[in-house]
């Protein structure tokens, strides 16, 4: 009989096993904390229980990062957001399984046989299984400390979906770092609950596990041994089946989001795309301007100090300015973060000032519902380091500083103006809009492009920073939210009208072109382009560089503050001698260009242009003007007045390269405003294009571009002194661009011809040149040519790679 017992009891856990205590009675000694998913705080044990009231109901997930690394390099800041999540809870047993649906792949049909096949034709994920340790009335608790204690922060880093602190530090080469739990615990500052949302934060400690460790965390780390960051958890009820989704069209400039729907007929794109706003409905969609039934939010966090935050307050409430063309009043606020509300609350549209131990860039984020693409929170990162440097871009435009500090601060009111734009900018992406890089072309029609500081001589030859920055919204931002946020009466049929308003745009000469056209280094759009000016890029290339002339005319002492050692001045001497280079990059994208707009068939748009041979000619002329060995020397007085660094002052990125050793090298300026041009002329998308376009459409050929730049250089009359070492230098760096062309994969046969040609009729030019030379330095310089020639393999182009950082002015979005 015992062994009878003994076996039910092995065999029959069901029939003996206790039944689960009820949620009051295993929680009674517990803190609670009342809300959407109640929560028990364990005083002795350190342990968080999460009460599970959502059974198979799907509910939004959502981590963020409170309390960040604070380096740009790694890229895990205060306030960053990570995945969002549709999530539900199933119960299989004791067990609890937190499963993610997959969202990307759907039947939006009402035959449940469809559906499920869709369902189970692709993978879920089960993010966690917990175990049930108590019930009420099927409200499950589970103990889910381990849970929220656990490196579990997963974010998209320069488009790489990266899992944990750990992996983002790794990638970026910092050190192996694992969780340590024992250094990890809830914390409770942060952990709230409200009806809608639940809010869990927790610190989480990562040590260090074979003593390698990187500048960039030993920099930002009182101890590098161990990294420790917050955490931020949300479980958040989804909205309401109330929001409309409006179809996405490739020329509005939102951002998209889209799904598999493979209900659809055969006949039909089975892709559907959407776009990303936030939910706004006027009170009276039938009047011409309404309030609306509740009006986005933006809170600026509080911690960010004057005159800043007056700047970013102003620049931020311009897109009220688009809301009321889009016949909405008052339909969009900015206010300042209320002490008692927490950034990551899920409830409040942040714009968050960031710190970090260098620049980089600030970006606009959102919490999106994946099933509709309704943005539930805008989550602005602003850095702080960013506006200065616009401070010490007009710092070496105007050499300020005869007396000491100037009464009227010019310096400080561009970089508070640049402040309103970014704001503007970087929110623009939490109300769904994309970058838009061909508005500086339309009178700065857009907030969405990226502008490089407006500066202008007076008729008096002065430096003029007046109109650095636009103060207010652009046109296009204003048809650009009419057409994504316009809540149209229900007699209008809204596919007409949403089609008219970007027809209309066209006629007026409005134009949207993006990042990807924009951005690489082989882009051909004549007019997107990032930190350009004007409607015309060569014309403002040669206004560009006159202010760069004037700049560096009086570059001098009075370019710092008295007291500031003398070595100072390279770092506002670099903006200053590359005060060209993004004019000069978008200049170089007309070589080897074409015109074209995201037209769809029958809008009446431009489908594509050729540009011209005389157009591509004229760039071409304006880049080699810049690579003239008179305006790349660094005169000479400007060198004598940079010693050395001294003891307590680092050599930085920030600086240029040196091969002289402490020594300001000259030469190294020089070298790196001649790469970055070659480096846009001879990607190899461009070269492969440029022998296409000459024979389709008569354009610029590879060949004659080739030849054109080695009778400016190789062929040119050798210069004296200082302008014949850089005449050299900038000879020898296109041969680098060449010789590595002529062995690269990713060129044409066509493309690789002409190439293979134009070097083997230099070599012939340099061998008859050594039998006439009579300079031993420019005999030299031929006969390491010839050397370099043997073993093209060995050329290594920089692809500018080796440029100080410059961007007056960073945006992006994760």
């Amino acid at each position: 009989m015992k062994k009878l017992f003994i076996l039910l009891l092995l065999f029959s856990p069901a029939i003996f096993a206790q039944k689960l205590p009820v949620i009051e009675e295993k929680t009674k000694d517990m803190k609670k904390l009342e809300g959407f998913m109640n929560l028990y705080w364990e005083e002795s044990t350190g342990k968080i229980w999460l009460q599970i009231n959502t059974l198979n109901t799907e509910i939004l997930y959502q981590q963020s990062l409170p309390a960040g690394l604070g380096s740009n390099d790694i890229g895990l800041d205060r306030g960053l957001l990570g995945e969002t999540k549709v999530i539900k809870f199933i119960k299989v047993g004791r067990k609890i399984l937190m499963i993610a649906p997959n969202y990307a792949y759907r039947a939006i049909t009402n035959d449940a046989n469809e559906k499920r096949a869709v369902e189970q034709s692709f993978a879920q994920s089960a993010l966690w299984g917990f175990t049930a340790e108590a019930e009420t009335n099927n409200n499950i608790l589970v103990d889910a400390t381990d849970f929220f204690l656990r490196d579990a922060f997963i974010s998209n880093h320069q488009g790489i979906r990266v899992a944990t602190v750990a992996n983002r530090i790794k990638i970026a080469q910092q050190g192996n770092y694992i969780m340590d739990k024992s250094r990890s615990a809830i914390f409770l500052e942060r952990t709230k609950n409200f009806p809608l949302n639940t809010e869990i934060e927790a610190t989480i400690t990562l040590t260090n596990a074979d003593g390698m460790v990187g500048n960039f965390v030993q920099s930002v780390t009182p101890s590098a041994e161990a990294i420790t960051v917050r955490i931020h958890h949300s479980f958040v009820q989804l909205p309401d089946a109330g929001y409309q989704t409006r179809v996405f069209d490739a020329r509005s400039s939102f951002i998209n989001t889209s799904y598999f729907d493979y209900s659809t007929p055969v006949s039909e794109p089975i892709e559907k795309n959407f776009i990303i706003r936030h939910r706004l409905k006027k009170i009276n969609p039938d009047a011409a301007i309404s309030e609306a039934v509740k009006p986005i939010i933006y809170y600026l966090d509080n911690g960010t100090p004057e005159p800043i935050r007056s700047a970013l307050l102003q620049g931020a409430k311009w897109w009220n300015q688009a809301f009321e063309a889009a016949g909405y009043k008052n339909a969009f606020q900015v206010k300042i973060l209320p002490d008692t509300a927490d950034p990551m609350d899920v409830r409040y549209n942040v714009i968050n000032w960031v710190h970090r131990s260098t620049r980089g860039w600030s970006y606009g984020a959102s919490v999106v519902d994946p099933r509709t693409g309704e943005i539930i929170k805008g989550q602005v990162s602003l850095g702080s380091l960013r506006v200065r440097q616009d401070y010490l871009i007009a710092q070496g435009l105007l050499a300020p500083f005869e007396n000491g500090m100037p009464a009227d601060d010019k310096m400080l009111k561009m970089a508070l103006e640049r402040l309103q734009q970014l704001a503007a900018h970087e929110v623009g992406h939490t109300l769904g809009l994309m970058h838009n890089y061909a508005s500086s072309v339309n009178n700065r029609a857009s907030v969405m492009d990226y502008p490089h500081p407006l500066v202008k001589l007076t008729a008096t030859g002065n430096i003029d920073l007046n109109n650095a920055y636009d103060n207010k919204i652009g046109e296009w931002d204003k048809i650009a939210i009419t057409w994504g946020y316009q809540d149209f009466a229900p007699s209008t049929n809204e596919t007409t009208a949403l089609n008219k308003m970007l027809t209309d745009a066209t006629k007026k000469g409005l134009q949207f072109i993006s990042d990807r056209d924009a951005r690489a280094a082989g882009g051909l759009h004549p007019t997107a382009h990032l930190w350009d000016n004007g409607n015309d890029a060569i014309t403002e290339l040669t206004e560009v560089t006159k202010v760069r002339k004037k700049a560096l005319e009086q570059f001098g002492e009075k370019n710092i503050r008295p007291g500031t050692p003398m070595a100072m001045l390279e770092e506002v001497l670099v903006p200053v001698y590359l005060y060209h280079r993004y004019q000069i990059e978008a200049v170089t994208k007309l070589v080897g260009g074409l015109n074209y707009t995201y037209a769809l068939r029958g809008d009446g748009q431009m489908v594509t242009k050729p540009l011209s041979k005389a157009e591509q000619l004229k760039a071409l002329q304006a880049v080699t003007d810049c690579l003239e060995p008179g305006f790349l020397v660094l005169p000479y007085n400007i060198v004598k007045l940079i010693p050395p660094r001294p003891s307590g002052y680092n050599f930085t990125r920030e600086l240029f390269k040196k091969r002289t050793g402490l020594a300001f090298d000259a030469l190294s300026p020089a070298e790196t405003a001649a790469d970055l041009p070659l480096s846009f002329l001879f990607n190899a998308d461009r070269v492969n294009r440029m022998v296409q376009y000459e024979v389709a459409d008569g354009g610029l050929g590879l060949n004659e571009m080739i030849n054109i730049l080695i009778n400016k250089t190789w062929k040119s009359v050798p210069k004296t002194g200082m302008e014949k070492l850089v005449q050299q230098q900038t000879a020898q760096i296109l041969l680098t661009y060449l010789l590595a062309l002529s062995v690269d994969d990713n060129i044409s046969f066509a493309a690789k011809a002409v190439v293979q040609k134009t070097l083997n009729d230099l070599k012939k030019y340099i061998e008859l040149q050594q039998k006439i030379i009579k300079d031993e330095q420019q005999s030299g310089n031929f006969i390491l040519a010839l050397e370099r020639m043997k073993a093209p393999e060995k050329a290594k182009p920089t692809i500018h790679i080796a440029m100080p950082p410059g961007a007056p002015i960073g945006c992006d979005w994760d």
